[in-house]
């Protein structure tokens, strides 16, 4: 490929513009992955795939990456005119979307469950669904103002765990939140509000299929989903530090509830 606006290439424009690839990939069903290892990742998950564009220098390499989906090949320059950046990975693919289970299906097969609400940043997004997936937490739901799973930053900082982890969008929320509790689960905010004990402090009950919900940096989970819990609780914090960022957060509580009660 020469032509940086022929339409084939499409998928792959302004990938640095939020705004414009909001509007655009979810409407039309698509996302994008980015190096081979995610690439490789979302087709062994049953994602199928639209096209690839890749550094040309690289093609005997990767084009048997595109299974069938046209592959199209371009220099640098072009690469980045298309794209909005420099692709130093050397590799792009566009996939189609599935559509998203249902919460009921998520709350079913999940014994240990991530709840986020209002997360826009989608680096903070991807991070914690690699934790989840790391950890041994099984599912994730998203309120409806947090952002997308699928986004290109979000895929690559999750290095394709967003493909391993199932999720959904729990709406209406917070109202939705009391189908969590009715299937069982014990729902822990991260807050240092209400009384909020040491997360190392909880019984095995409380362990038992624990659901950890988390919210914004700043300003925290709202008073409406605080109501929804059972109990919030606190990382124990040092030197005068008030809180982590949201994923160190998450990695940390995850762990915790993954190990048997202390004593």
């Amino acid at each position: 490929m020469d032509d940086p606006e022929d339409a084939r290439l499409a998928d792959y424009r302004a990938l640095t513009d939020l705004a414009l690839r909001t509007r655009f990939e979810q409407p039309h069903g698509l996302f994008i992955a980015e190096g081979h290892q995610v690439i490789g990742r979302a087709l062994r998950a049953g994602y199928r795939m639209r096209s690839m564009l890749i550094d040309a220098k690289r093609a005997d390499q990767l084009a048997g990456l595109a299974e069938g989906a046209p592959c199209y090949t371009a220099g640098p320059d072009v690469l980045e005119a298309v794209t909005g950046f420099h692709v130093h990975r050397g590799a792009l693919a566009s996939f189609h979307r599935k559509e998203l289970p249902a919460p009921a299906a998520i709350l079913e097969r999940t014994r240990r469950l991530v709840i986020l609400e209002g997360l826009n940043n989608h680096t903070n997004i991807g991070a914690v669904f690699r934790v989840a997936a790391g950890l041994g937490f099984d599912g994730v739901l998203l309120a409806p103002d947090c952002a997308d799973p699928l986004y290109r930053r979000s895929v690559r900082v999750s290095m394709g765990e967003v493909f391993a982890v199932p999720y959904a969008y729990l709406d209406p929320w917070p109202e939705g939140l009391r189908q969590v509790r009715e299937a069982g689960f014990t729902l822990h905010g991260l807050s240092p509000s209400r009384g909020a004990v040491d997360i190392g402090t909880l019984s095995a009950d409380e362990r038992a299929r624990p659901a950890l919900m988390f919210g914004a940096e700043g300003p925290g989970l709202t008073a409406a989903a605080l109501d929804a819990c059972d109990r919030t609780v606190v990382i124990p914090m040092h030197a005068g530090v008030d809180s982590l960022n949201v994923a160190a957060a998450t990695a940390v509580a995850c762990w915790e509830l993954s190990q048997p009660p202390r004593g």
